[in-house]
């Protein structure tokens, strides 16, 4: 006789929604392949009466979302709500009940991770976390399981949607604003975008990824991280002749010796580079082990589907434990790198590309490099295009190999130029070495 695994589904919206829709859709497809079959017992939602584009069973829904998980009849608890309050009881309540849980909540994890895999070590139950990264890409299951004979030494990876197809509208023309309400207009972007454009979300999920592959939790506090919001169309122009694409990047940089870096920032990238061709609201990860070379993953990163897909992956894991009695195959977190640390961002070295604002007179750009120079930070190319009127000429900068701290130094000399008309705008460059 075929074994029913009882789901308690917490959160039926964008996505709750979407993997209701795929489990009728392909819930008997997945029986067949697990041979067990999987029930929605209880749905547990904010608002029973607004109008959903699916259906579910009479007596299914519920607003109590502890009755979901205190009932004994469920076998599974799927955490769909967001957010770091209400998803933490849900998912601490259930787990310290000694059930297993699925979860697409890259920020819970970020910031509670450690509390959580301690809650599920020490019930015996388990936690599922596929889509909290990356949607659709399975990334998760590729660094646990498919790498787990390689060392990782270089990550990286394109992780928001929103931010990528805002940078790939701004290299079509669009200034940022246009491109943020473009986003907006077509659901990538929230009405508030400042956890997208600020780079945060993004680095939520680097900081999942480095924990993984390295063996200690990264806190989102250790990594360093900035937005997009910076980047106008005149920097994706002067980076495209330059040969190079700008993308907000995800970095995750094993040295030989000394702490890993962990960061989310815009660079450079070469043009002819494969994660320069990851577009609109696609996601791409390039992932660099000791023994079997650079490995790429790529497709989309956010969205209804993209998530619900990944959702039903931990969920056919979830079962596949059941079904067997083993959750402890494969533990949510297994620290083996336990005295792991995070190199401070102005220990890092890296090329850069500046743009200043600069007077068009004699005499500045020997300032600039004077400045440089005594930061020990060379010069590779400098690029004054002509045509620009109003008083002020951009003059862009690419620059060898320093450190962070070097850099910032240098530009705080900078920025007190009085040739030097506006904020300048440092772009890292990433060649991918």
């Amino acid at each position: 006789m075929t074994r029913t695994v009882n789901i308690g589904l917490v959160g039926a919206g964008t996505v709750g929604g979407g993997v209701l829709k795929a489990l009728r859709r392909n819930g008997a497809l997945m029986a067949s392949r697990l041979g067990v079959r999987l029930h929605i017992a209880q749905v547990a939602v904010r608002s029973p009466k607004k109008k959903r584009d699916f259906k579910v069973a009479k007596g299914v829904l519920t607003t109590n979302w502890k009755s979901v998980i205190n009932d004994p009849k469920i076998d599974l608890v799927v955490e769909l709500i967001g957010g770091t309050t209400i998803a933490k009881d849900v998912v601490l309540t259930a787990l310290k009940a000694g059930k297993s849980v699925v979860t697409a909540n890259k920020a819970l994890l970020a910031f509670h991770g450690e509390k959580l895999f301690a809650a599920a070590e020490k019930s015996g139950a388990n936690l599922y976390y596929e889509a909290s990264v990356a949607g659709g890409v399975p990334i998760i299951k590729v660094i646990r399981e498919a790498l787990v004979g390689n060392r990782v030494t270089h990550l990286y990876g394109i992780l928001n949607g929103t931010c990528n197809f805002i940078l790939t509208k701004m290299k079509e023309g669009l200034d940022f604003s246009a491109a943020v309400k473009l986003a907006q207009q077509q659901g990538y972007a929230e009405s508030d975008p400042s956890l997208d454009v600020d780079g945060h979300d993004a680095a939520h999920k680097v900081g999942i990824l480095a924990s993984l592959a390295h063996g200690f939790w990264v806190k989102p506090k250790e990594i360093y991280t900035e937005g997009i919001s910076h980047i106008t169309p005149l920097d994706l122009e002067f980076a495209g002749s330059l040969g190079y694409a700008i993308k907000l990047l995800g970095i995750v940089k094993k040295s030989k010796k000394g702490p890993l870096q962990v960061s989310m920032y815009p660079a450079l990238i070469p043009r002819d580079h494969v994660l320069a061709n990851v577009s609109d609201v696609y996601n791409g990860v390039l992932v660099r082990g000791d023994v079997v070379g650079d490995t790429l993953y790529y497709g989309q990163g956010a969205g209804r589907d993209a998530t619900a897909g990944a959702v039903l992956s931990d969920i056919g894991d979830a079962v596949l434990d059941l079904k067997h009695g083993s959750t402890d195959r494969l533990k949510a977190f297994t620290p083996h790198e336990s005295n792991g640390e995070v190199r401070p961002i102005g220990e890092t070295t890296a090329c850069y590309y500046m743009r200043l604002s600069v007077l068009d007179r004699p005499g500045v750009l020997a300032k600039v490099s004077a400045i440089l120079a005594k930061n020990k930070i060379g010069i590779s190319s400098v690029m004054q295009p002509e045509g620009h009127e109003g008083g002020s000429v951009p003059l862009i900068l690419m620059l060898h190999y320093a450190k962070n701290a070097a850099m910032a130094k240098a530009l705080k000399a900078i920025v007190k130029l009085s040739s030097v008309k506006t904020k300048p705008v440092l772009i890292r460059v990433e060649n991918f070495g």
